[in-house]
């Protein structure tokens, strides 16, 4: 397939001010997005949750967050980044204000409907991958979009400070500092980002966009390798407090501790996946990332003693996971027409968020409570990067065979 793509010639001004709103806007709506993971322990206390529920309850924003990037997506390609971001961040609050009150009555059922209203926060990534494309030409778009990606990072700064701010502030006070925060980015965002000028809004509907999209190989190509890929970050970094909490004891602080440790690894290295794949490919780099993931499935199951062994195995698992995050979106970058980028994007995000939602019901449905033991979920995460790794392969393959025109 050959992408047609209208690179510029020279720099943009303005291009590193807005790659950094983007960043900015992403990472402080992502920590809204999983606000309720970290937590997700005191919750199960209060609540008397077994472990489906629990899941369950964290899975949900990821859900609806996954989903929501196929509309969103498309609406930025018509309406362009700065409108797009300006609303959802703003648009973020609202959630996280449910989520408070469903907390502070304890409800469970009103905390999952308002984790299922939470998801349009994790719905910015489809922004984003479009709007920062755009500013950049192809030779560092794998780069730019890469740290742009990096503001997943929010998921550590949530999963870091959010049960800290509980232990300092209050669990009231905490979702509102966060309120505040998605509302001071907004008005940021809205007065100090700018579109591409050579970003043009795609004005057709968004229905035949979307089927549009939906026509190209690369689009459930690349969807499939994010569900992997990004879809594994996104489930250890919403289950991982409660992993570290069931299998080795963690407190709620402690386990969010090593838990932003873990996205921040990963945070780290999406950029140099980007990075590497402008270098020597993003089926190369894929291809590494898939196969560290299933081995480092294998260790995890085998529960090494903490901490330096256990978090050294859970630092690669984010590294490679996060490389191959970074890979993905520079081959959506190379194989999509310019006109259709968000559009892919949406879907492919879609993908990989819902990638991320079933492993938490999986670890908690396969969970072995008399051998303390989550290897049966583990050992599919394990085939699942194997089959990956072997589709990746193929269509590497295939590619060389049909070169992409690179704009």
């Amino acid at each position: 397939m050959t992408a047609q793509t209208s690179p510029p010639v020279v720099p943009l001004s303005g291009r590193g001010r807005n790659l950094g709103l983007a960043l900015l806007a992403f990472t402080i709506t992502f920590w809204a997005w999983n606000i309720i993971g970290p937590l997700g322990v005191r919750y199960a206390d209060e609540l008397d949750l077994n472990p489906t529920q629990l899941s369950l309850l964290i899975a949900t924003p990821v859900l609806v967050g996954s989903v929501g990037r196929i509309m969103t997506g498309a609406l930025t390609d018509r309406f362009g980044g700065r409108i797009m971001f300006t609303i959802l961040t703003a648009a973020s609050a609202v959630p996280v204000l449910l989520v408070l009150w469903a907390g502070t009555i304890g409800s469970y059922p009103f905390l999952i409907a308002s984790g299922f209203v939470l998801g349009i926060a994790g719905t910015t990534f489809a922004v984003g991958i479009p709007f920062v494309n755009a500013w950049y030409e192809p030779a560092k778009r794998g780069f730019a979009t890469g740290l742009f990606g990096a503001g997943m990072g929010g998921t550590a700064l949530s999963s870091f400070f959010t049960p800290r701010f509980v232990l300092w502030f209050g669990y009231a006070a905490t979702h509102l500092i966060i309120v505040a925060a998605l509302i001071i980015v907004a008005i940021v965002v809205w007065f100090g980002m700018r579109d591409s000028p050579v970003w043009t809004p795609n004005r057709d509907k968004v229905a035949p966009k979307l089927k549009a999209a939906g026509k190209l190989a690369v689009t459930w190509q690349m969807a499939f390798l994010y569900a992997v890929t990004f879809g594994g970050f996104v489930a250890f970094s919403t289950y991982l407090p409660t992993y570290l909490n069931v299998i080795y004891g963690f407190d709620l602080a402690d386990a969010g501790a090593r838990t932003a440790g873990f996205a921040i690894a990963a945070v780290i290295a999406r950029p140099v996946g980007g990075w590497l794949s402008d270098r020597i490919g993003p089926a190369a780099v894929l291809m590494i990332s898939l196969s560290g993931a299933a081995v480092m499935a294998v260790v995890v199951a085998l529960q090494p003693p903490p901490e330096l062994l256990a978090g050294a195995t859970f630092v690669a698992m984010a590294v490679f996971l996060g490389l191959g995050t970074g890979a993905v979106f520079t081959w959506v970058a190379q194989k999509s027409p310019a006109e259709r980028v968000g559009s892919v994007t949406g879907i492919v995000g879609a993908a990989g968020g819902l990638g991320g939602y079933f492993p938490p019901l999986v670890m908690g449905a396969t969970y072995n409570a008399e051998a303390n033991s989550y290897t049966v979920g583990l050992m599919l995460l394990c085939a699942t990067a194997i089959v990956a790794l072997v589709f990746t392969v193929i269509l590497a393959r295939r590619s060389r065979k049909t070169p992409v025109a690179r704009g």
